[in-house]
């Protein structure tokens, strides 16, 4: 339990600071300006710097993770995707991952019955839950980005327009709202749920999910319970995008609490697991073509060494060849 309650708790400190900081310490401008400047620095220096170290470290072998045909004869039927031979294919397989997460799709979950018997069964509500949980906070921050612009740009309204299309609600009920807090509720239960799997989690494994729940109940609530109002939030977003140092109009101390925990998770990215995001790109075992069949590979780190054919070998060793009595080309 411990490894939940400490990021549970570490949430609810970090709540509280601007709660306590806006309605008390009349803190709105370092929440409102400097911090969200700051946290959005962070977050890109740290994301450059990571994604540039990254690049830097070479990979001298081709590893990718395969689990088809490899391209060699052409009777032989390859899987292009599976095992990719061209950069084409393998961009085309780090996107599948990236989007749709194929790996995952086809993970499967081992357990023993009747004793020591091992069973093998599919396991998609993991891969469900996780699409569900990563489109539904994509489309959620392409919603967000309306703030940031004086009219609404077509996609970005087209986007907002289907999310919305129940209307059943006033305000009109987001679909990615719904889902991305049953996502993530899924997400932590199946690490309390699962014996093997909490015992292998960290507290660092609950802190985002607590943090991101945290952040989409403060959104929904500021929407659907308390309607903060829209405005200022609107001024002070226009403000941060162009730049402007202004002072905030007043905005209710709920807003402040999920824009900071949000700066949080800002900071929090390029020091976390959450850096896969970007990582998954670079991953050789994803993103290098298998084609050591048709293409030799040779490891930068190799010291040049130089070889003694065999003839230089005979010529300083002939005499004592002749009188151990090993055959000689030469005589």
């Amino acid at each position: 339990m411990k490894k939940v309650l400490l990021p549970l708790i570490m949430v609810l400190v970090l709540a509280t600071i601007p709660f306590v900081g806006v309605t008390y310490g009349k803190l709105d401008y370092l929440f409102a300006v400097i911090i969200p400047y700051a946290s959005v620095a962070i977050l890109l220096l740290g994301f450059l710097y990571r994604m540039v170290d990254w690049l830097r470290r070479p990979v001298p072998f081709r590893i990718p993770t395969t689990c088809g045909q490899e391209k060699s004869l052409d009777w032989i039927k390859d899987n292009p995707i599976e095992s990719p031979s061209n950069p084409f294919m393998a961009a085309v397989r780090v996107l599948s991952e990236v989007l749709l997460f194929r790996s995952l799709f086809r993970n499967t979950k081992a357990e023993l019955h009747g004793g020591s018997r091992l069973a093998y069964g599919s396991h998609k509500w993991l891969w469900l839950g996780g699409l569900a949980f990563h489109w539904s906070l994509l489309i959620i921050v392409i919603r967000h980005a309306r703030f940031f612009f004086d009219t609404m740009p077509f996609p970005i309204e087209l986007i907002d327009d289907l999310d919305r299309f129940l209307d059943v609600t006033v305000p009109a009920l987001y679909l990615t709202d719904g889902v991305a807090l049953a996502a993530v509720t899924f997400l932590f239960l199946r690490r309390l749920q699962d014996e093997k799997l909490r015992l292998i989690s960290l507290a660092t494994d609950y802190f985002p999910l607590l943090l991101i729940a945290t952040i989409a109940v403060l959104g929904v609530s500021m929407r659907y319970v308390t309607k903060v109002d829209i405005m200022p939030i609107k001024a002070l977003a226009l403000g941060l995008a162009s730049f402007s140092l202004d002072a905030p109009q007043p905005i209710a101390a709920l807003f402040y609490v999920h824009l900071f925990l949000v700066c949080v998770l800002f900071c929090y990215v390029p020091f976390s697991k959450l850096m896969h995001m970007g990582g998954i790109f670079l991953s050789p075992t994803r993103n290098l073509p298998n084609n050591s069949r048709a293409k030799r590979h040779v490891n930068p780190w190799n010291p040049d060494i130089k070889f003694r054919t065999y003839a230089e070998y005979e010529d300083d060793y002939r005499e004592k060849m002749k009188k151990a009595g090993i055959p000689v080309e030469k005589q």
